[in-house]
């Protein structure tokens, strides 16, 4: 395997100017998101009004999502850059938010380069056969620059319709995705991954470079391509202990996050790079650590706590605290409005607590939620003062 293409996870940046007419490069204001509120907030300062996006809320909550998927398999949805686009842009339309997301798949990387997955309805990614052996893993393919092309044209489209406002790119992280590979599909305990990283260390070892790589090359092709902003997904990192997590994960996350981390805006700053997990309230410093520079807390953790924990105890490169995302409970979606009213102000009040804060749910919009609900919370995020 070979190393990362841009920086050593204990590396420094080399600076990689994005192309001129980039968002965080050009000087159109009706183009430019480097002074846009959510980028203003993942850099620490303070935006013009406080920002807000939601994990999935591209998909299946909106009705016109249902409408233009209406025969179409999900990978397929994910690589048809037209609809891809459209997809991405609807919550926008539709709720105000501060930031698109861009709509594909943690698999997608592993389609684009030839192994045999789909995602099944009402199951999830499901693999042709599982990876588990050093034979298995040598014989993987590898995700090729050519073949992220749909990425590009998908995310060029949609950086044209949105104008000021940003695009975060996205991938999966390393463990999550070689979790689905060792599995063969969803797990809902992750034994197969957490053995093999004693049972076999080696193996999973070159697995979880592989993925890696493909992850920060998938990730990379939407920044070049116009995302102003990335977030690696890492959904099952709270299956592990701390120990396992530095010793098998943490290095991997750091690899992944590499290869975009030298990616410099018009003004010289690095483009942010957001690090979120569910259930890993107990390893937010050891991810921090990979290379992100702002965290996701899922709604298990109050930010005020999550700050404390990350101002407490500074990394390696000495960086403590570090701007938040998240984290209002999507259980809390189908209550009340005088419940979620509250709750949400709770959230906001709480973030402000760090350096910046990007309100977010603690997890994805589940599929049942009322859009309705979704645009009325943006409106009285918005309507609170930063």
């Amino acid at each position: 395997m070979s190393e990362p293409l841009h920086r050593t996870p204990t590396g420094s940046p080399t600076g990689t100017s994005l192309p001129a007419e980039h968002p965080l490069t050009t000087s159109d204001p009706a183009r430019s998101t480097a002074a846009s509120p959510l980028i203003t907030a993942f850099r620490g300062g303070t935006p013009s009004r406080t920002p807000v996006w939601f994990m999935r809320q591209a998909g299946r909550s909106l009705p016109e999502y249902r409408k233009v998927r209406e025969g179409i398999g999900m990978l397929e949805s994910c690589l048809q850059p037209e609809l891809a686009s459209e997809i991405t842009l609807q919550p926008v339309r539709r709720h105000d938010v501060d930031a698109a997301i861009f709509f594909s798949d943690i698999v997608v990387p592993l389609r684009l380069a030839g192994v045999d997955v789909d995602i099944v309805p009402g199951t999830g990614p499901v693999l042709g056969s599982a990876v588990r052996t050093a034979a298995d893993v040598a014989a993987l393919p590898e995700l090729t620059d050519e073949s992220l092309e749909p990425i590009r044209e998908a995310v060029r489209l949609t950086v044209a319709e949105l104008g000021s406002t940003p695009l975060i790119g996205f991938a999966g992280a390393p463990f999550t995705v070689a979790a689905y590979m060792v599995e063969g599909g969803p797990s809902r305990d992750h034994l197969g991954p957490r053995t093999m990283m004693h049972a076999d260390p080696e193996t999973w070892d070159a697995l979880a470079t592989w993925a890696a790589d493909a992850a920060g090359r998938f990730l990379r092709a939407q920044l070049e391509a116009g995302a102003s902003a990335g977030q690696l997904f890492d959904s099952w990192a709270g299956s592990l202990s701390l120990a396992d997590y530095e010793r098998f994960v943490q290095p991997h996350s750091a690899r992944a996050l590499a290869h975009v981390s030298d990616l410099v805006g018009g003004d010289g700053q690095p483009v942010p790079l957001v690090h979120f997990g569910t259930g890993t309230s107990e390893i937010l410093p050891a991810m921090r650590d990979a290379g992100a520079s702002v965290m996701g807390v899922d709604y298990r953790l109050p930010l005020g706590e999550a700050h404390r924990r990350l101002g407490a105890t500074p990394g390696p490169d000495g960086r403590g605290a570090v701007p938040l995302q998240g984290n209002i409970d999507p259980a809390l979606l189908n209550a009340p409005w005088e419940v979620l009213a509250a709750h949400v102000r709770e959230v906001v009040q709480a973030g402000r607590a760090a350096p910046g804060h990007v309100v977010n749910l603690g997890h994805g919009v589940p599929p049942a939620t009322d859009p309705e609900v979704l645009t009325r919370v943006v409106e009285l995020i918005h309507s609170l003062r930063p």
